[in-house]
């Protein structure tokens, strides 16, 4: 069979049902295979960035891995700012890359698409790469390829195939699936680990993302109610717990700033003796306190003992390490501490005072989309300024429906984001909450989504300018700049594609146009003209705003 076939045919044994991309001349082999593979399709993005983001959407939602293909050379680097989400948030995406004809790789002789080195292009936003350079070679690239996305922590893989691997033809011997492992600590770490929780007076489980990759989301339930502890998620792990949990302190511990409500949350960890890390990176700024000990549980070696000094590590699939931890814990008598919740309920009263006080307008609005949404909607918030407060005050009690960019920050990413989520899931609703600014990076994403019946709801705030760019500058370096945009009207931008257009008149209305959008059988794009925010920044990113290299310096250059 051709290196096509084989391929196409060893991505269905993978599981996989779509690909997205764009067929261009050193893919063609690939893409004749997969219009003949029965069981598979591709979706034709309008960009290779959208391919990748569709991709990551399409597995963050099935909890399967998503593939994306793409010309080399500059199909490639286009296709890299998805994969730096998708490695930003360790979603499993399969990049397969053409590259250019066998003689020519490496030369620099100038053939089409031609890039020294392409995989080393990608290789800080990749777990693993490999080049199938004959049709013998796909098969085993395959399966590596999935092994490694099934196998510690999940991140975006790259396969890719001169286009003579494509079309030749030659002897192949097809390979099983790769299968998934999960592997679980040591009886003696676990079992030290127990003794130290059991001993806590006021522990703490800080759950992220890695939670939700592994399922373990009735696990940490299960984990916090029988031993009394409550829970902070990071970004990542909204929605690994109820928001509306009673052991819940909610999402997106941040680190200390100027506001009353955030250091709620920075004194719960620093007051806590012993935090229990599930799947989270602890990132710059979200540390337990020096007194304390990390239990640290991740499936990363890597991350289990950069973050402090006074760690247990428990190297292990989260859920996997919570099921065979829960009975050691149980056994040392975890389970006879007082409930927190009382303490987790007054924490959270204050939180919503501040809340209401500091946190106009976007409180508000924030509110009017809850009562107007569905629980179980998935929600893809880019990078936009109803995104960041979205990130702790928008209520989330459904796994995996909270979406956003990670620590990739990646403006324009919501809305086919939120199409691959939904080629996914067809039975859930799915909304794209973005800016003006980010949806016009891949607003003709539009054009796919009719094609294929996609049928997303797009809020669009609309403020004609990059807003929370004009308003730093405005307030640190003496006038906004660059930041103001032309727009069209986004209501007939949606429409000429065929499309559904509302207006809001008032962003309150979204209560009403939001559920009115969803009873559509069809692509909507709701545009919420919507002024200027004079106010700070998002809280948990306030600190930020006070680090040198984001003010007006002399000086500041350092080795």
């Amino acid at each position: 069979m051709s290196g096509g076939e084989a391929l196409a045919k060893s991505l269905v044994s993978e599981g996989v049902e779509v690909v997205f991309g764009i067929p261009g001349i050193q893919v063609y082999g690939i893409v004749a295979a997969l219009r003949d593979e029965p069981g598979i399709r591709m979706i034709t993005t309008r960009h290779e960035q959208a391919a990748t983001h569709m991709a990551d959407g399409y597995a963050r939602a099935s909890g399967q891995p998503g593939v994306a293909l793409v010309v080399p050379g500059v199909g490639l680097y286009n296709a890299s700012s998805g994969l730096a989400t998708a490695y930003s948030r360790s979603t499993p995406v399969l990049l397969v890359a053409g590259q250019v004809p066998r003689p020519a790789i490496g030369k620099n002789i100038g053939a089409v698409h031609e890039v020294a080195d392409q995989a080393g292009t990608v290789r800080s936003v990749t777990k693993w790469q490999r080049q199938a350079s004959r049709p013998r070679e796909v098969p085993d690239a395959v399966f590596e390829a999935f092994r490694q996305m099934r196998t510690g922590r999940p991140r975006p893989v790259l396969i890719e195939m001169p286009p003579e691997a494509g079309v030749e033809r030659e002897e192949v011997e097809l390979r099983n699936p790769a299968r998934a492992t999960r592997i679980v600590p040591s009886p003696e770490d676990l079992r030290e680990a127990a003794r130290v929780i059991s001993r806590s007076s006021m522990p703490l489980i800080y759950a992220g993302g890695g939670v939700a990759r592994s399922d373990a989301e009735d696990a940490l339930v299960k984990l916090a109610e029988a031993t009394n502890t409550a829970v902070i998620t990071s970004s990542g792990g909204k929605g690994t717990i109820p928001d509306s949990h009673p052991l819940s302190y909610g999402s997106c511990f941040s680190p200390r700033g100027e506001r009353q409500e955030m250091n709620q949350l920075y004194e719960v960890m620093q007051s806590a003796d012993v935090v229990i890390g599930i799947g989270a990176r602890f990132s710059l700024g979200n540390p337990a306190g020096e007194a304390s000990t990390l239990v640290n549980i991740n499936i990363d070696h890597a991350e289990l003992t950069r973050h402090q000094a006074n760690t247990i590590p428990l190297h292990g699939d989260a859920r996997a390490t919570i099921e065979v931890l829960l009975p050691y814990l149980i056994e040392a008598g975890a389970e006879e501490r007082p409930s927190p919740a009382e303490a987790v309920s007054a924490a959270r009263k204050l939180i919503a005072y501040y809340d209401i006080r500091l946190k106009e307008p976007q409180y508000a609005v924030l509110e009017a989309m809850q009562r107007g949404i569905p629980q179980d909607a998935f929600i893809v918030w880019d990078v936009t300024q109803f995104g960041y407060y979205a990130r702790t005050h928008y209520q989330v009690n459904h796994p995996k429906t909270y979406i956003d960019s990670g620590y990739s920050f990646n403006l324009g990413y919501a809305y086919p984001t939120a199409l691959g989520v939904k080629v996914a899931r067809p039975d859930r609703p799915v909304i794209c909450m973005a800016g003006d600014g980010g949806f016009m990076f891949n607003s003709p994403e539009l054009s796919t989504a009719l094609k294929y019946g996609i049928n997303v709801v797009a809020v669009i705030f609309r403020n004609d300018s990059y807003g929370n760019v004009a308003r730093d500058l405005d307030d640190a370096f003496g006038g906004a700049y660059g930041t103001d945009l032309h727009n069209p009207d986004f209501v007939r931008y949606a429409e000429s594609f065929g499309a559904v257009g509302m207006r809001a008149d008032d962003p309150m209305e979204l209560e009403r146009l939001i559920p009115l959008a969803l009873e559509r059988q069809s692509p909507v794009l709701i545009e919420v003209p919507f002024g200027e925010m004079s106010i700070p920044p998002a809280p948990q990113f306030a600190p930020l705003y006070k680090l040198p290299w984001t003010m007006p310096q002399e000086g500041l250059i350092q080795s």
